[in-house]
């Protein structure tokens, strides 16, 4: 890992979620984390350093991943011993894909990061897949999970896919750019 240059924000979630694709927009720069339809592209710590203010972490995803087990065991290992120990991390988003229930392996990472107290915030990312109704259960028990786990930010937030050809802003996916829901 490189040394600590300054405040860190992690973007965790299972394989495929929508890590790099949210960094991507975030930053606005279309191609700077590598963003695949197939999971598990992400297979090491990432770090983005913008302008010496802020590091952005793209972390490689937990869960399901066309990979052996060792890679896999490999992975998450690397990642755990980053959250346990970064003097430098502030916050971690922890991204759900909002069309699937949680997993136990989103709660293992939950429990992880009250463990270590390492603050991290719900993102809810694919929310234009889900229904309205769906979608406002889905952050009401969100939501109420967030409640439960002491290191975890209260505000849970989502983001969606927006079909804009032509549009030159950040990819999250081909042809579409991501945005924040209110």
């Amino acid at each position: 890992m490189p040394p600590s240059a300054g405040p860190e924000i992690a973007f965790a979630g299972r394989s495929n979620v929508g890590k790099s694709s949210l960094l991507n927009a975030l930053t606005g720069h279309a191609a700077l984390a590598r963003a695949s339809s197939r999971p598990g592209r992400t297979r090491q710590l990432n770090f983005f350093d913008l302008a010496q203010h802020l590091v952005l972490v793209d972390m490689p995803g937990y869960g399901y991943a066309e990979a052996g087990r060792s890679i896999k065991q490999d992975w998450q290992g690397l990642m755990f011993d980053y959250l346990r120990g970064r003097p430098t991390l502030r916050r971690v988003l922890l991204l759900l894909d909002a069309r699937i229930e949680i997993k136990p392996a989103d709660r293992a990472v939950m429990d992880l990061l009250d463990r270590a107290a390492v603050t991290y915030q719900l993102v809810l990312t694919k929310c234009d897949a889900v229904k309205p109704e769906a979608l406002a259960a889905k952050r009401a028990a969100v939501a109420a999970l967030a409640r439960t786990h002491p290191a975890a930010h209260m505000q849970v937030m989502a983001t969606q896919q927006r079909d804009r050809p032509g549009h030159r802003g950040a990819a999250c996916g081909a042809g579409r750019t991501c945005r924040p829901l209110a």
